[in-house]
Order: C-alpha cells, then sequence, then structure tokens
C-alpha cells in the first residue's frame, strides 16, 4: 500500500513522520483491502491539524481529521476517528447484486 505524508504550512520532524506511518500501517491491518493512504498535517493559526484518507475497495475513501495543540495528539485522534469509521464499516452489510430476472 503506497503512503504519502505532506505537511502544509508547517515542518514536520522525522519522528513524527515514522509515527504518522506506525498508525497507519496498524489502520491498515484493520481495512478491508487498503488501496492506498494519505496524511496531512497542517497549522491553522495555533491549531495543528492532523487528516487521515484510507483508500479502501469499490472505491470508498474514509477521511477522519484531529485537532489539537500538536501534531502528534491531533493524529492520534484522527486515528482514534478514522479506526470507529472501519469498525462500523466492517459490520455493515454489503450490497450484493442480484442476478437479473429472467423476462417473459
Amino acid at each position: 500500500m503506497q503512503t504519502t505524508i505532506t505537511a502544509r504550512h508547517c515542518e514536520v520532524s522525522d519522528a513524527l513522520r515514522e509515527r504518522a506511518h506506525t498508525v497507519v500501517e496498524r489502520l491498515s491491518g484493520i481495512a478491508t483491502r487498503p488501496i492506498e493512504s494519505a496524511v496531512v498535517f497542517d497549522t491553522e493559526g495555533p491549531v495543528q491539524t492532523a487528516e487521515l484518507r484510507l483508500h479502501v475497495a469499490h472505491g470508498e475513501v474514509l477521511v477522519a481529521r484531529g485537532e489539537a495543540a500538536d501534531h502528534r495528539t491531533a493524529l492520534d485522534r484522527a486515528e482514534g476517528k478514522l479506526r470507529r469509521q472501519l469498525e462500523k464499516a466492517s459490520t455493515r452489510p454489503r450490497r450484493t447484486r442480484t442476478p437479473p430476472s429472467p423476462s417473459l
């Protein structure tokens, strides 16, 4: 799975990049056929944000955003939100196609 880590309007340390990669790997173990992931760190005034995007099978994209005073805490909050989405998605029944009825 390809993971992209981006920093907007801020600098992100190598330790935080490794932490983000670890979080994504942990979440991809829960996801059903993960394809691609992205982590975006941003600074909006005094608020630090972290956004996690996980592309899974069937074109579904799960997005979670966490805000805090520092990027690490924001990443942890976003991880919790995305984890809840993944758990909910795993229990949701899947739509299946029904075969067409024979026409008369």
